[in-house]
């Protein structure tokens, strides 16, 4: 049976964080469907929290890495199933930067801390070929578009 929880959409702030032609995603695995997945970083909302403070919070609990210069790209709607169960998400995408900048020189990034899921770099080209999955649905042709999501001047969280 299905509980109410179950059917509820889900708020999500991610962050979309580049390096070069890479960007900072975990390893996720649908058993049911057999497919190792990749994923933008961040986490749900909390009721009161506005979605950029969820994307710095979730960071600091993941990675224990602080974002400057955070910009809302755009909000996608991501209805899906995972390891046989359904999902509805409302998915607030941000451009961010990592504040400390050996982030961007690590190979071995480690994992989610509360977790265990694999962190790394991977090249864009790979989703927008198809060799890898990205979640949420909708994100791969935003980055095969360039990523040229408008943002609002003068971003968020700080000037970009």
């Amino acid at each position: 049976m299905t509980t109410p929880e179950q059917l509820a959409i889900r708020p999500l702030a991610l962050g979309l964080i580049r390096n070069s032609d890479r960007i900072l995603v975990f390893e996720g695995h649908d058993d049911v469907k057999g497919e190792t997945f990749y994923r933008l970083l961040g986490g749900g909302i909390e009721f009161g929290e506005q979605a950029v403070e969820a994307l710095h919070r979730e960071f600091l609990e993941e990675l224990g890495a602080e974002l400057t210069n955070a910009v809302e790209l755009g909000v996608l709607e991501n209805i899906f199933t995972v390891n046989g169960r359904a999902g509805h998400e409302i998915v607030y995408v941000f451009e961010a930067t990592l504040a400390d900048p050996s982030w961007y020189e690590r190979e071995d990034l480690g994992t989610i801390l509360d977790e265990g899921s694999p962190v790394s770099w991977l090249l864009v080209s790979e989703f927008v070929s198809g060799e890898r999955i990205l979640y949420p649905s909708g994100l791969v042709e935003r980055l095969r578009d360039g990523g040229a999501w408008a943002a609002p001047s003068g971003g968020v969280d700080g000037e970009r």
